[in-house]
């Protein structure tokens, strides 16, 4: 997959996916999924046409915590079998209503041969340009328009929103169920103060992303690069002042070896307790030991 981040005039009659896409929860895979398809069933290639920021940011002037990085977006949006992506300014785009959009920017520089997106994409000014205007122009400038319905599980609609409600809410395993994978953070592990070491377990330490959502600080049962392990996300609070910003503390079961400097992906599971003070050191150690044995018997 090409990734592009001006509009260029060097690709033609593509198929066309539009959207932010944060999460590519199963919502977004079938509005990306039709591109896709399409194009290759009309022997031409297909293209994402995504924002580098969220709108909000320039419209409200604050950003969604996101639930994937960049990096991690562009990997999900690769897998599907894209050709292009286009991560463009959306400032640029801002004050265009929505029939200019459609035919200064869409047909213009891509002159789409369909256009697919979600059933509550809207773009322009105010909102103008919708599901609807992209279905009125369609027969005008040549392309063919796949407005994709809602995915629903367990009655409600797979949302972006809905999915980070439910991450800052700690409800891990219903976010993994709309995200259909587990939501997960990359880093490398650093160097830390090793109180976790002198107290008898071992931890990496992981920077959790600023950009991405926050989960409740506490304990999670989590798969360190596929192995089983229990991880403390906060500030170690039986520790006073030892954590200024919260950690990812990450205690890999039944494990041992030295690896700094190495990346882990740490995907959440399930959500254990609540990050809390401890009277003492050997209250804290007996609350662990607790802690793994639960983990260990979670499905």
């Amino acid at each position: 997959m090409k990734i592009f981040t001006q509009i260029n005039d060097e690709y033609k009659n593509l198929a066309l996916a539009l959207g932010f896409f944060d999460g590519v929860h199963p919502g977004h895979k079938k509005v990306i999924s039709s591109a896709v398809e399409f194009s290759r069933k009309n022997g031409t290639q297909s293209a994402v046409i995504t924002f580098k920021e969220h709108p909000q940011v320039l419209l409200r002037g604050v950003a969604p915590e996101y639930i994937l990085t960049d990096t991690v977006r562009r990997e999900k949006i690769a897998e599907l079998g894209v050709d292009f992506l286009y991560e463009l300014d959306f400032k640029d785009f801002a004050q265009l209503s929505g029939t200019e959009y459609i035919r200064n920017v869409l047909v213009k520089n891509f002159a789409p041969v369909s256009i697919s997106t979600g059933f509550n994409h809207y773009f322009g000014v105010h909102k103008s340009g919708t599901p609807e205007l992209l279905e009125e122009c369609a027969p005008a400038y040549g392309y063919k328009y796949f407005k994709i319905p809602p995915v629903e599980l367990n009655g409600e609609i797979v949302s972006s929103s809905l999915i980070r409600r439910k991450l800052a809410e700690g409800n891990i395993r219903c976010a993994n169920d709309f995200l259909g994978y587990k939501f997960f953070i990359e880093g490398t592990v650093q160097r830390g103060a090793h109180l976790a070491s002198k107290i008898g377990f071992k931890t990496a330490n992981i920077h959790y992303p600023q950009e991405l959502v926050k989960l409740p600080f506490g304990v999670y049962s989590v798969l360190a690069n596929g192995l089983p392990a229990i991880a403390n996300f906060g500030v170690k609070p039986t520790f006073e002042g030892l954590a200024s910003k919260p950690v990812l503390e990450v205690h890999i079961l039944n494990f041992d070896k030295d690896i700094y400097g190495e990346t882990l992906r740490i995907e959440f599971v399930d959500f254990i307790r609540a990050e809390r003070k401890f009277d003492s050191v050997d209250a804290l150690v007996a609350q662990i030991k607790s802690d793994i044995d639960m983990v260990q018997n979670i499905d």
